[in-house]
């Protein structure tokens, strides 16, 4: 089968997926079961299956609910569109031998493209939820440390390495929030920080956590002339946290690289 197929198959994967991730964000936020029946935000009216097509029932629509006319959130297709892009990238990746860690080996590849497709479900739960909502459940941020460690474990990552990242980049958002008593970052950062560091270990954890705060100061700036946010708003760290990780997972490796050759 050519390797496009593949790739295909992966972005269509990761469109389905993250219409659970819009699902699981909203549904959290109101209280609601993440298994209770789709309805429309605005009249509580049950939506039917052929209104859930991923991407495509948001166009065929036109925006609004079929029943009230209400407008649906541009969340859903954007949302389902990363997911699926992000899938697609993790596959080629494989596929092509891009930026594959050292420790994995040519039958492990599968394992980390599962591994690298569900962290990534829960980063893109993170960056929206503290986008939206100005915080990190611990229930998303917690499960994502450990399976991380387990998934980092079965490839064969050095569990010294892992440790080393986790305490590093947890440490430096730890020690922020000793010193400012909690005014400079918070809880779900200090979490953020050790999911990195187990996730990506130290070399590449502080390649996200350097891409972390360009992406905040570059994000920063376009929500307050965007009108989203005020100078005394709090900043969604998280959110750019969640999208550096994610951008290191794909891109860490080269981006390390070229750094590294300017310096010779």
């Amino acid at each position: 089968m050519p390797i496009v197929i593949y790739i295909i198959l992966a972005g269509v994967l990761g469109i389905l997926t993250g219409s659970i991730v819009n699902a699981t964000v909203l549904r959290t936020k109101a209280g609601l079961p993440l298994m209770s029946r789709a309805r429309c935000l605005s009249c509580v009216e049950p939506l039917h299956w052929f209104d859930l097509i991923p991407v495509v029932s948001y166009f065929v629509l036109k925006g609004r609910c079929r029943r009230c006319s209400a407008a649906i959130e541009w969340q859903y297709p954007a949302v389902e569109l990363a997911v699926g892009l992000l899938f697609a990238l993790f596959a080629g990746r494989i596929l092509f031998g891009l930026g594959i860690p050292s420790f994995i080996t040519g039958t492990e590849q599968i394992i980390l493209f599962i591994r690298d497709a569900v962290v990534s479900v829960f980063l893109v739960i993170i960056f929206l939820y503290d986008f939206r909502f100005s915080v990190i459940p611990d229930k998303f941020s917690v499960p994502a440390i450990i399976l991380v460690i387990l998934f980092n474990l079965v490839l064969g990552a050095s569990a010294f390495s892992m440790l080393i990242g986790g305490l590093a980049i947890g440490g430096f958002f730890s020690v922020q929030f000793l010193v400012s008593q909690g005014k400079w970052v918070g809880g779900g950062d200090i979490r953020m920080g050790l999911l990195m560091g187990f996730l990506l270990g130290l070399p590449l954890g502080m390649v996200a956590l350097f891409l972390s705060y360009i992406l905040g100061a570059f994000g920063g700036v376009v929500l307050l002339l965007g009108g989203h946010r005020s100078t005394s708003s709090h900043v969604p760290f998280g959110t750019f946290m969640a999208g550096a990780t994610v951008v290191t997972m794909i891109f860490g490796s080269t981006l390390l690289s070229s750094y590294l050759s300017l310096l010779q």
